[in-house]
C-alpha cells in the first residue's frame, strides 16, 4: 500500500479488526520511509457497479461520494457518523446484491431517501430539496405537508 504522505510503496501493517458491522477490515499502517501512520479500510465488493446518470453517461460506482452526499444532509445534526457508514454500507450491499451491474442514479436517490426518511426528517427534506430539485418554497412546503399531514399552518 502506498503512503500518502510521502507515496512510498513499503508500508507496514500495525493492527488489523473489523468494523463494527462487520463489513470491512480496518488496517492501521505504518510507512517505514516517513514515519507517517494512517488507516485504510478493506470491503468485499461483490460486482463492479455502473451508475447511469439522468443524461444517459454512464459512470463508476463511487462509494465515497454517496458518502459525502448523506454527510451534507445530515450535518449539524444529531446523528452518529456510524449511522451514516452503516446506511452507506446498507446500500451498497443492496445495489451490489440487486442482480444489475447497471443502476440509475434515481434509484439510488430513492434507496437514500428511504434511509433518510428513517433516520432524520430534516436530513431527508435537505436531501430531498436537491435530489428532487425544488425551485421555490412552495416545493418545500408541499413536501413538507405530505410528510407530516398538518407540518404547516397556512395561518
Amino acid at each position: 500500500m502506498r503512503c500518502p504522505f510521502c507515496g512510498h510503496d513499503d508500508t507496514q501493517v500495525k493492527d488489523s479488526r473489523p468494523t463494527e458491522d462487520n463489513s470491512a477490515i480496518r488496517r492501521r499502517r505504518f510507512c517505514t520511509a516517513c514515519g507517517s501512520r494512517f488507516t485504510t479500510f478493506e470491503r468485499v465488493q461483490l460486482r463492479e457497479l455502473i451508475v447511469v446518470k439522468k443524461n444517459g453517461q454512464r459512470t463508476p460506482f463511487d462509494r465515497d461520494k454517496l458518502a459525502r452526499s448523506i454527510a451534507i444532509a445530515v450535518r449539524k445534526r444529531p446523528v452518529d457518523p456510524d449511522r451514516v457508514e452503516r446506511i452507506v454500507n446498507s446500500i451498497q450491499r443492496r445495489l451490489e446484491s440487486c442482480g444489475e451491474a447497471e443502476i440509475s442514479t434515481t434509484g439510488i436517490g430513492e434507496l437514500v431517501m428511504e434511509a433518510l426518511a428513517n433516520l432524520d426528517q430534516v436530513a431527508y427534506v435537505r436531501f430531498a430539496s436537491v435530489y428532487r430539485n425544488f425551485r421555490e418554497a412552495k416545493d418545500f412546503e408541499d413536501f413538507v405537508g405530505k410528510l407530516g399531514g398538518d407540518a404547516i399552518d397556512d395561518d
